[in-house]
């Protein structure tokens, strides 16, 4: 399993990026698929999440209707669009699945938000 994150970078207040996850080695198209967040000197914290078929979708809080989670199965990637971003969502962003019991991360990227 292998999950590489794209797309951060750094961004004014009020602008947006759009991360993606490039998956390979499972069935992506069979696995529910999400994105976290690290801050420095916090636990890292589920941002979205997305299930096989895409048809459900979950969000934090601090994101609704901001952050758009969504996935192409075709080309085994996952996306989270990013608005209206705020200097809170500065963080390391990474996605993540589950095959068998077992948690894969990708390397993440890293997304600051400053003016």
């Amino acid at each position: 399993v292998t999950l590489v994150e794209s797309g951060g970078g750094l961004v004014q207040p009020g602008g947006s990026l759009r991360l993606s996850c490039a998956a390979s080695g499972f069935t992506f198209s069979s696995s529910t698929m999400s994105w976290h967040r690290q801050a420095p000197g916090k636990e890292r914290e589920l941002v979205a999440a997305i299930t096989n078929g895409g048809g459900v979708t979950n969000y934090a809080d601090s994101v609704k209707g901001r952050f758009t989670i969504s996935r192409d199965n075709a080309k085994n990637t996952v996306y989270l669009q990013m608005n209206s971003l705020k200097p809170e969502d500065t963080a390391v962003y990474y996605c993540r699945t589950i095959r068998l019991g077992v948690y894969y991360w990708g390397q993440g990227t890293q997304v600051t938000v400053s003016s």
